[in-house]
């Protein structure tokens, strides 16, 4: 399926016909809380005030004034696409849909008073609430990091100043130096996905540095896509990628941010970059919340309403999502759901079942995309994968072309979904 700006923006049209159905009004309006301004807060807080017309007081809670998109962030450290172009501001929710946009850190949820609590002090109290707070890093995950050494270690996981820096870094090599990649276990936010960064880099460093080593220190044992990547690495960058993997120490690996040094199962090897992609897990808000099962939050699969609490839904990277993987991708289509969800519950509009698709591309080398995804259905226990479909080794060219084209046109749809 080839899927352009003008397909995503007229199903998300259709999808917001069909929630804009007669509504019955409260006496005041409810009011919805969207904690996190990404593929997940952005659409929910857009869909909720378009769709409800005016019946919904919608307040989307987001620190930066600026988003920087995580999909297609490794496509800027590969030269592909400009910093700028990833960058997305709130103004048109706020002006074209009417949501109260509040730049600031929610840091406080009180599930019984139903408020959240802001970093500059103030208090939002709400009648549902959606989270959608990405991740963050397990701590002690990789031994030796931490997030004080981000600087010298760049995870470049939360798209913007990391990505600079990692880029930044990559270019500042020494002829035939070496970037090290610790790579995340699963379940980790994808994109910028792991090894989709290794094919930008080492796109990168072979136009500039063409001796130069990239080294993948991974505790897995495979990973998604792996034979179109291996593949890809082989034809476009032969030599250049060695991967470490659980079988030869990987999973007994820690790194020394001041000597710029990994230690592989005793093995110290000295490196010039060292991208540091710890384990993962829901952001702050949901462990402030106490709705994490630990790492993620279990979520109703037909509403995304968090299992612990039937007031707050949780979307995207943060929440436990069955068979779908943690991509912006997930995040729009979980979004979606949850609008239908909350609108039905605060204005007793009809709620259709929850259907949720997922597409994740990613390039190789110049125009060479692959791509991999399903479709899915909410069951008791999940989000179930139904049906799914991958590119396959040994594609023709222009296919990998018109599959790399089908990316771009994507990107432009979601984030007019998202932005306006």
């Amino acid at each position: 399926m080839t899927l352009n700006r003008r397909d995503f923006v007229t199903t998300t049209i259709g999808l917001a016909a069909s929630l804009a159905a007669p509504m019955v009004m409260a006496a005041g309006k409810p009011r919805v809380v969207v904690i996190g301004g990404g593929a997940g807060g952005a659409t929910a807080a857009r869909h909720l005030a378009e769709a409800s017309k005016g019946a919904l007081d919608v307040t989307l809670v987001e620190p930066t004034r600026k988003y920087y998109t995580c999909f297609f962030s490794n496509l800027y450290l590969g030269g592909f696409q400009e910093f700028a172009a990833l960058g997305h501001t709130y103004g048109k929710l706020a002006a074209d849909f009417g949501v109260n946009v509040v730049h600031d850190w929610a840091v406080g949820i009180d599930r019984d008073a139903k408020t959240v609590s802001l970093a500059g002090g103030g208090t939002l109290p709400y009648d549902r609430l959606i989270l959608s707070p990405g991740i963050d890093f397990v701590d002690g995950a990789v031994p030796g990091w931490d997030i004080t050494a981000q600087n010298a270690m760049p995870h470049a996981y939360k798209a913007g100043s990391q990505t600079q820096l990692l880029k930044a870094q990559i270019e500042a090599m020494p002829a035939g130096g070496v970037y090290a990649m610790i790579a995340p276990p699963n379940p980790f936010r994808c994109p910028p996905g792991p090894y989709e960064r290794i094919s930008m880099v080492a796109h990168r460093l072979k136009q500039i540095n063409p001796t130069a080593k990239i080294l993948i220190v991974d505790p897995k044992e495979k990973f998604s896509k792996q034979a179109l990547f291996e593949d890809g690495w082989m034809r476009h960058y032969g030599g250049m990628v060695e991967r470490v993997g659980p079988d030869f120490g990987a999973a007994n690996t820690s790194v020394d941010p001041a000597a710029m040094t990994v230690d592989i199962d005793g093995e110290v090897t000295k490196v010039d970059v060292c991208n540091v992609i710890p384990a993962q897990k829901a952001g702050r808000i949901c462990e402030t919340a106490g709705i994490t099962d630990g790492n993620w939050v279990p979520v109703n699969p037909h509403t995304m309403q968090a299992r612990a609490d039937e007031n707050i839904h949780v979307l995207g990277d943060a929440s436990a999502q069955g068979d779908m993987p943690k991509s912006g991708f997930s995040a729009n289509s979980q979004a979606k759901v949850a609008v239908m969800a909350v609108r039905g519950a605060l204005t007793d509009s009809r709620v259709f079942p929850a259907k949720y698709s997922n597409t994740c591309w990613s390039l190789l080398g110049t125009d060479d995309g692959v791509k991999v995804g399903a479709a899915y259905e909410a069951t008791d226990e999940k989000i179930a994968s139904v049906e799914s479909f991958i590119s396959q080794t040994g594609e023709d060219a222009a296919l990998r072309k018109q599959t790399y084209e089908e990316s771009l046109g994507w990107y432009a749809g979601i984030t007019a979904d998202m932005f306006g």
